[in-house]
């Protein structure tokens, strides 16, 4: 009779689509209700940038003599005229938007700037990361999407930034279709995936959960594999995640063995996981019981794993020998703290902390060497 209710269980266990009163309570609605609602972005701000942009926002808006308005008014006559709209005063257009009204203008700049230079090069400042993060900060996904697929602007997005901005955008709005179709046309225009867009295509894939985006997801990273990308970590979890959900443990568990390293909390929960669907309780067993005693210390974070997931392996181990086993594990990770409600879903849509910056503090602190206790040379400190 458990195992007549394995199948269900896996589908509310990896679905976004409520059920009341399945698997004897095993997935709450409202647990249900928190996952459908995890749509946190992908990109740390060590890409968006959104933070540095606005205070660079803030320093032209200071030193620009007169109104903003007067600024955008006599830009408005400029596009009327067509008249030539040089790099610079792009630039300071774009720093100076603060409303949806703004980027109207700000996109019939970009139009005219394009036609005049789109047979030239641009030289090394790049105006795509810059409209991204305006639409990002304005909530302008969709002018984000539908100005990255315009035919006429083709070639003017050129870098993967502004793509993944874009994507992002919509991914943290639940607008996985629209992100999806600007992979595409990334793909179609030739810009090349960076490690951040294989997390987005991925995560966009998962959050779609059809046997297309599945198709699409698994291409993917296998081209990225064959050109030798380097393909990041929640990349291939997201991978991992989406098999399991379209019921495909045979290529979750070829994935999930592609990972260099799955120490991280996620890849544990997919690893219980992987194995309680491929029937191997003991093994998954096992995983439970080694997590208990991976750390004596209580400086060291211990694993955790999502109540869903253990009790999946619960599931799995009714009317069979190792029942009391699989209880006295979860029991005893109950009591410990290593069961938490956050679901796979949340851990999978976790935003990235990004690179660590080093406190001021820190940084005067090594003006003077640790070794000769002298100060640093300048040639040193520039590295």
């Amino acid at each position: 009779m458990a195992l007549g209710r394995i199948g269900v269980c896996v589908r509310v266990l990896l679905h976004d689509i409520p059920s009341k009163g399945l698997c004897r309570g095993l997935i709450q609605s409202d647990c249900m209700t928190c996952r459908v609602g995890a749509k946190r972005h992908l990109l740390s701000e060590d890409v968006v940038k959104l933070q540095e942009f606005q205070q660079r926002k803030l320093t032209v808006a200071l030193q620009v003599s007169g109104s903003k308005s007067h600024y955008f008014e006599v830009f408005n006559h400029k596009l009327m005229k067509k008249q030539l709209i040089l790099k610079d005063e792009l630039k300071l257009l774009l720093h100076l938007c603060q409303s949806a009204e703004d980027m109207v203008t700000a996109r019939g700049a970009i139009y005219r700037y394009h036609e005049e230079n789109s047979n030239v090069a641009f030289g090394e400042f790049k105006f795509g990361p810059l409209f991204m993060r305006l639409c990002y900060e304005l909530g302008l996904e969709e002018m984000a999407a539908a100005t990255l697929r315009d035919k006429d602007l083709r070639g003017f997005f050129s870098d993967s930034t502004s793509f993944n901005i874009a994507i992002d955008m919509l991914f943290m709005k639940g607008l996985y279709e629209s992100a999806l179709d600007v992979l595409r046309d990334m793909k179609n225009q030739g810009v090349p995936f960076n490690k951040d867009t294989f997390t987005l295509a991925t995560g966009t894939c998962y959050k779609l959960n059809t046997p297309e985006s599945y198709r699409i997801c698994t291409a993917l990273m296998e081209e990225g594999q064959t050109k030798g990308h380097m393909i990041p970590r929640h990349a291939y979890c997201f991978t991992v995640a989406l098999a399991l959900r379209q019921n495909d443990v045979e290529k979750a568990q070829s994935m999930f063995g592609q990972i260099m390293s799955t120490d991280s909390r996620i890849c544990q929960n997919l690893k219980v996981l992987i194995l309680a669907m491929a029937g191997a309780v003991k093994e998954s067993l096992f995983v439970l019981t080694q997590a208990l005693g991976s750390s004596s210390t209580v400086f060291v974070k211990k694993p955790e794993f999502a109540q869903e997931v253990v009790d999946l392996v619960r599931l799995r181990s009714e009317d069979s020998p190792l029942m009391a086993g699989v209880e006295e594990a979860v029991s005893r990770l109950q009591n410990t703290g290593q069961v938490t409600q956050r679901s796979l879903d949340e851990m999978l849509c976790h935003t990235p902390t990004g690179k660590r910056r080093m406190p001021i503090g820190m940084m005067e602190e090594r003006l003077i060497s640790r070794r000769t206790l002298r100060p640093l040379q300048s040639t040193l400190l520039s590295e």
